[in-house]
């Protein structure tokens, strides 16, 4: 079994908390988070687990404010690339649920290098990017919870109709953090994706 290690990594003297495990020279799936949860809650769910039992490298991290990692003023986008430089990453399936949706649209549009795949779940920011939503990797996975009040599921459909080539599923019945309702659906999901995007690069 892969340990998951816990470190902490200064990035521009912010300490970042982060959850790692497997051979970071093959591509990583990177777990961000959304506004009342942490990378903890990636363990806690079973996902890190799947994740690593299917062979995936993983990583997970706390941005400033959340989980073990301190507030500071510290930029996401500053963040990860601080992570993945002091990791010697050099591209990720990225994860990102709600708040962090937002975060990870704007960081795959300004970082295309980085972005071997991108999975958003019931992203916010949809909205706000509207206009630079076809720029967005072909290999996109959107989930979303037929019930999301934060975020409708209309968003996940404007981004599957502006990036060619995207994936859409609808979690039948479920809230906005959907993979919280439906894990085994969630991770049966999820590492399908990661295997064919592996597979393609």
């Amino acid at each position: 079994m892969q340990p998951i290690k816990n470190e902490t990594i200064a990035v521009n003297g912010s300490p970042i908390n982060i959850l790692m495990a497997g051979d970071h020279s093959q591509t990583p799936l990177l777990f961000l988070h959304g506004k009342a949860f942490q990378a903890e809650t990636w363990q806690q769910l079973g996902t890190i687990q799947a994740a690593i039992d299917a062979g995936f490298p993983i990583l997970a991290l706390d941005f400033p404010g959340f989980g073990k990692s301190p507030e500071s003023d510290t930029t996401p986008e500053t963040v990860i690339n601080g992570v993945l430089e002091a990791t010697g990453i050099k591209s990720i399936i990225m994860v990102a649920p709600s708040m962090s949706g937002k975060i990870a649209i704007e960081y795959a549009l300004a970082n295309p290098h980085r972005i071997a795949g991108l999975v958003l779940i019931g992203a916010v920011g949809v909205q706000e990017n509207r206009e630079n939503l076809c720029k967005l990797p072909p290999r996109t996975l959107l989930i979303w919870g037929e019930n999301d009040q934060i975020s409708a599921p209309a968003n996940g459909a404007l981004l599957n109709r502006e990036i060619p080539g995207s994936e859409f599923v609808i979690f039948k019945n479920a809230p906005h953090p959907c993979y919280l309702e439906q894990p085994a659906f969630w991770h049966d999901t999820l590492l399908n994706f990661a295997q064919k995007v592996t597979k393609q690069n």
